[in-house]
């Protein structure tokens, strides 16, 4: 699945909302999410953990639909039309990942922090509740585990 990018024209707030199969940072969506009216940049950094209830984890894979970049799209448009003073950037991680890697990536900047804050942590959610990728786990040993994978 090849990654794509929002057009960042002038009033433009959502700055990017896709899915990649490359490697992705927060740090990257930093340099497209602070206008200078930003007081705030909230950040989250979704990383691939090493455990899971009790058990070792040690590789994920995200499997996504063909439909995923357009529903991560909505979503981050969605909350742009509900915090409308916020600028905004996220990106979901796709293929094979390990402890560590950054799985998904969200960059909310606002004049203040509150708006900041609550946007960043409802576009998280809506990530993880609307849009159709799939998580596998490995765990030590090597027998798997899908999360979540039937609505």
């Amino acid at each position: 699945m090849t990654s794509e990018t929002m057009p960042n024209g002038k009033g433009d707030r959502v700055v990017r909302a896709d899915v990649s199969a490359e490697p992705i940072t927060v740090e990257m969506l930093m340099t497209q999410t602070r206008p200078p009216a930003a007081g705030a940049v909230v950040t989250f950094d979704g990383r691939v953990r090493d455990h899971d209830e009790g058990r070792g984890v040690v590789a994920l894979h995200y499997s996504a639909h063909p439909t995923a970049g357009e529903v991560i799209r909505a979503v981050a448009q969605d909350i742009a039309a509900r915090f409308p003073d916020v600028t905004l950037a996220v990106t979901h991680r796709t293929g094979d990942l390990v402890v560590g890697d950054c799985a998904l990536a969200c960059v909310v900047s606002s004049a203040h922090r509150r708006e900041a804050f609550a946007a960043c942590s409802e576009l998280v959610d809506l990530v993880k509740e609307r849009v159709p990728i799939w998580k596998e786990q490995v765990f030590v040993g090597g027998h798997t585990e899908w999360v979540n994978a039937i609505s």
